[in-house]
């Protein structure tokens, strides 16, 4: 494999890209912060457009781990790494699975990852043939994906109890914005709690599962933003929240599971401005590293568990830190991430 350094600017530690012919692998490895500990994030397996898009993304991507790990307390530090290419490929998966374990072995334990979006956790198996720094496995913690739903569940409720007073969803109308592996069991407990569903997604076959099995509303894609409802719940892909989209928003909180939703800084902002209350979302979506700790860590699942349902208090802490501060609660968010960061930088 051809393993080559980034030289750009970037705050991060170490970017790498990797490249193998014979299994036709792409992938990059991005180091964000250590401080904490070992670099810990998903592989997230996408037909990016170019391999700059690529780059953008996974830069963003770790930056947004580091800032997790150190707001769920997590003796861990933040990375990620992606696959460009098709993940609706079957063919010759493994060997690239593997290919994508011998890169991350390359890193000697600097950095640990796990599935993603585009990926499972058989597809995890296949990296675990190569190399042992690889966590979510079906026989250990699993598909972390119905724990990062539950985060987000009560990431909702803490919004619902700042903003009515109630952590109460009963009746609440939530427009939900992709009905993934994470969206559909967020779906699902919505559900149970007695909350009212308005779906969609790319894939009409997902749709049509979380609708048929939520008694959900389905709109469009390009409907969701518009739909009035309670809380708007973003559970694709990141950027979401822009100049185009935050206009047409009929909602009074935005809580999700997609990572960077803000497309910038200043979108939390104009959130703010709109008078929509914004869980952050590496605070929300917590939830699958948190998992992921009983592999990494070796706790206990009734201490992951717990550590999954304080998710209500951080997201409480937040909003009534930016109330106090008069600050998008975005802002808030980086202020406590970056208060964990700064006693290990010293």
């Amino acid at each position: 494999m051809e393993i080559i350094n980034y030289n750009g600017a970037t705050e991060h530690e170490r970017v790498l890209f990797g490249r193998e012919e014979a299994s036709g692998y792409r992938g990059i490895i991005a180091i964000h912060n250590t401080q904490l500990g070992p670099a810990v994030g998903g592989t997230r397996f996408w037909n990016y457009a170019s391999e700059a898009d690529a780059l953008t993304d996974v830069l963003r991507l770790s930056r947004g781990m580091t800032y997790k790990n150190a707001l769920a307390g997590l003796p861990l530090g933040g990375g990620k790494s992606i696959i460009i290419g098709d993940n609706r490929q079957t063919a010759g998966r493994e060997e690239l699975f593997r290919a994508h374990g011998r890169f991350i072995e390359s890193r000697g334990g600097g950095y640990l990852t796990a599935e993603d979006v585009g990926t499972t956790t058989a597809d995890m198996e296949f990296v675990l043939r190569e190399t042992r720094h690889v966590v979510g496995l079906a026989n250990r913690s699993g598909d972390p994906s119905p724990v990062t739903a539950h985060g987000v569940f009560r990431a909702m409720q803490a919004a619902a109890r700042h903003r009515w007073g109630t952590d109460e969803l009963a009746g609440r109308r939530v427009a939900l914005q992709g009905c993934g592996h994470v969206g559909y069991y967020l779906a699902k407990e919505l559900r149970e709690a007695g909350a009212k569903l308005i779906v969609t997604d790319m894939d009409a076959e997902r749709v049509e599962r979380v609708a048929s099995e939520c008694e959900a509303e389905r709109v469009a894609p390009e409907e969701i933003y518009a739909v009035e409802a309670d809380i708007f719940a973003p559970c694709a892909l990141g950027g979401i929240l822009n100049d185009e989209t935050i206009p047409q928003l009929r909602v009074e909180i935005v809580a999700g599971a997609a990572n960077n939703q803000l497309l910038d800084a200043r979108h939390g902002e104009a959130l703010q401005a709109r008078g929509i209350l914004y869980a952050p979302d590496y605070a929300a979506n917590a939830g699958g590293v948190i998992n992921g700790c009983i592999e990494l860590l070796d706790w206990e699942q009734s201490h992951s568990r717990a550590k999954v349902e304080a998710i209500y208090d951080t997201l409480l802490e937040i909003f009534q830190r930016a109330e106090l501060e008069g600050v998008p609660t975005s802002k808030a968010a980086d202020e406590l991430a970056e208060a964990r960061l700064q006693p290990a930088h010293a």
